[in-house]
């Protein structure tokens, strides 16, 4: 009788992707959401300058486990280049756009990635909430990996679905739609900025 030498089962990478490849597309939605800030000009109107809100430095933590992966024995669907393909965007990308901001605007580049001082107090929710997606994250994989391993499969990649939609719909909100309303409840931008820091950990618990 032959045993499984792996203890994951029929395993089945999300979207049939190699591994790492979603965490990498996230990481790139993570980093590009920064790029836009600092290559946003100053506003003409002598308004206070943009600064990136405080969320995003927790989910720029989650970017440094896209180079960590769960390695499966026999995984005949590994493939290194697209997830390191997408590792060398989103690094490229930030050093280049560091680089030409600190070069050109340096004061732009201190300002805009400095957080707000009113916003510090948030903080111990924010790391809270990172740290109990990528905690629930973890436990779903230890729990499920000998059994139910369809249905954790399926739940991940939900999961994923959902994380990269609320990613993408945090850039349009914040650049296309936030600077035509008027003043925002910062609470309701604390439950939004909560949902996505626990759901893109989730995804990252799940694969760390």
């Amino acid at each position: 009788m032959s045993v499984d030498p792996n203890p994951y089962g029929n395993v089945r990478h999300p979207y049939g992707l190699p591994m790492g490849t979603v965490r990498g597309f996230m990481s790139l939605l993570i980093c590009s959401f920064f790029w836009v800030y600092l290559l946003l000009p100053d506003a003409a109107d002598g308004r206070p300058a943009q600064t990136a809100p405080l969320a995003h430095f927790f989910l720029l933590t989650l970017v440094f486990l896209a180079f960590a992966s769960n390695p499966f024995p026999h995984d005949s669907t590994r493939s290194d280049f697209l997830p390191w393909l997408l590792r060398v965007l989103f690094v490229g990308g930030s050093v280049a756009v560091v680089a030409y901001v600190g070069f050109t605007d340096p004061r732009r580049l201190l300002v805009r990635l400095t957080p707000r001082p009113e916003d510090i107090y948030q903080w111990p929710v924010l790391l809270a909430t990172l740290a109990g997606g990528f905690a629930f994250g973890l436990f779903a994989r230890f729990s499920f990996r000998r059994v139910a391993s369809e249905l954790f499969q399926t739940i991940r990649g939900w999961v994923g679905v959902i994380a990269m939609l609320l990613l993408m719909s945090e850039t349009v909100f914040q650049f296309l739609i936030r600077p035509s309303l008027g003043p925002i409840d910062p609470d309701a931008l604390r439950v939004w900025e909560g949902t996505i820091i626990a759901f893109v950990a989730a995804y990252f618990g799940t694969r760390a």
